[in-house]
């Protein structure tokens, strides 16, 4: 269970236990592919859906037997070390030592004002910039107050290590490259290529096989591939295409209609252009993405949204519309601390310390959705690792509803996931081997 508490102004989760209690338990032995099993082009690949790191002996498969039987991991909890605020927050704006009288006041009017243009929609916009940030502090100080009553949330970090509060540098290899070097193999035809692979103890899978199908892991168990020379562990059922965006037609092949379709664009910004991070995705682009036939009848479509107004209104006036999607709500993913203060201050120029999501469904549906909620966590320390949903969601589709992740970086049971670095979250040294198993 990744809902901590549940009030009517949202949840609040704990992001780390969702990840560790996603059933990352591997069985068996442990098998090589053989050597030459994937693309010429690159001999020293290695996939398979079962591997150890150690060097494959010469000829074909090694079985490692009785070298390990189960082995339980669990997500590094430093990932989630966030003691501290990033910038600390004038006192009236700490939620700690807060109150519902004690709501700072808003300071942004005039910068709002000034930025918009006409005078009426700035002032339009500066109303409802004052709503959001009112339901937003009211809404999070309810969930954090109740957090800190069950002990999960702490009010002081006097105890707390802070020093565990590093992020290393970069895990794994290149995904996204290797989905540009995938466009160099041969053609397949894909009446006689088959659309999906299931990952079994037997099954090597090649690096082509993972560009140009849907990779399952149907068991009740995690399975481990080595993709480059890497360890990546998938959880128990659970799909994925790791491939680009110009690519997606074995997603198409999969012939699956999904309930749920979240995304999480590559928005182009300022920041991302300079720093070179990741690469971005134009507006034009995004619309190429063809959700109408990926989705199922009322199906329910979530985008990530920067705080930026231009990309806001993009999704809500333009890409909705292309795709056929009502909008119906603005949800606000709240970042605090472990000690229950926002990550930044909620008045704050520089960052926000607050996402939002946009939630509609394809036209014809007359199911509800709030109209604003809020989804309150711990945020993790690697870049655009987002909470999870399922729960979240579940009250709003059916049961044995079929989810879909676009642009995702990391994979979830009862999921399907989609992006050019889709496994990235999911390299094993994300992981610790769980004491005693």
């Amino acid at each position: 269970m990744s809902v901590v508490q549940r009030l009517g102004a949202g949840w609040l989760l704990d992001h780390l236990s969702f990840i560790s209690r996603s059933g990352y338990e591997t069985h068996g032995s442990l098998v090589h592919p053989p050597r030459g099993a994937l693309h010429p082009c690159d001999p020293a690949a290695h996939a398979t859906a079962c591997a150890s790191g150690d060097d494959p002996a010469p000829g074909g498969a090694v079985e490692l037997e009785g070298r390990r039987g189960k082995t339980r991991y669990v997500f590094r909890e430093e990932f989630f070390d966030v003691f501290k605020p990033h910038i600390e927050a004038a006192a009236p704006e700490r939620l700690c030592q807060g109150g519902l009288n004690g709501i700072p006041t808003d300071t942004g009017g005039s910068r709002l004002e000034q930025q918009g243009g006409a005078r009426a929609d700035a002032g339009d916009r500066d109303a409802g910039a004052r709503k959001i940030r009112k339901l937003i502090w009211e809404g999070t100080l309810h969930l954090v107050q109740e957090g800190l009553k069950s002990g999960f949330l702490h009010c002081t970090t006097a105890k707390l290590d802070c020093s565990k509060n590093v992020v290393p540098g970069p895990i794994g290899c290149g995904l996204a490259e290797l989905c540009e070097r995938a466009k160099q193999f041969p053609a397949i035809n894909d009446s006689d290529h088959e659309a999906i692979r299931a990952i079994d103890d037997e099954t090597f899978i090649s690096e082509q096989d993972l560009h140009s199908c849907v990779i399952e892991n149907n068991s009740s168990c995690a399975k481990m591939i080595m993709l480059m020379g890497q360890k990546y562990l998938v959880p128990p059922r659970s799909s994925f295409l790791l491939s680009d965006i110009s690519c997606l037609q074995p997603l198409l092949n999969y012939k699956k209609k999904y309930d749920v379709i979240v995304m999480d664009p590559p928005w182009e910004n300022k920041s991302v252009k300079r720093s070179n991070r990741y690469g971005y995705l134009s507006s034009w682009q995004i619309k190429q993405i063809p959700v109408l036939a990926l989705a199922a009848p009322n199906c329910l479509v979530v985008t990530w949204v920067t705080n930026r107004q231009k990309h806001l209104r993009f999704v809500k006036e333009e890409l909705y519309p292309h795709w056929s999607v009502k909008t119906l709500a603005e949800w606000h993913w709240v970042k605090i601390t472990r000690s229950g203060e926002f990550v930044f201050p909620l008045d704050s120029s520089h960052k926000k310390p607050y996402e939002v999501l946009v939630l509609g469904r394809v036209q014809g549906s007359v199911l509800p959705i709030p109209d604003h909620k809020l989804i309150v966590s711990v945020p993790c320390s690697l870049h655009s690792h987002k909470p999870p949903l399922t729960e979240v969601l579940a009250e709003f589709v059916k049961p044995d509803a079929e989810r879909l992740e676009l642009f995702a970086r990391n994979l979830q049971p009862g999921w399907t996931s989609w992006g050019n670095e889709v496994l990235k979250f999911q390299h094993i040294d994300y992981f610790t081997v769980l004491s005693g198993s």
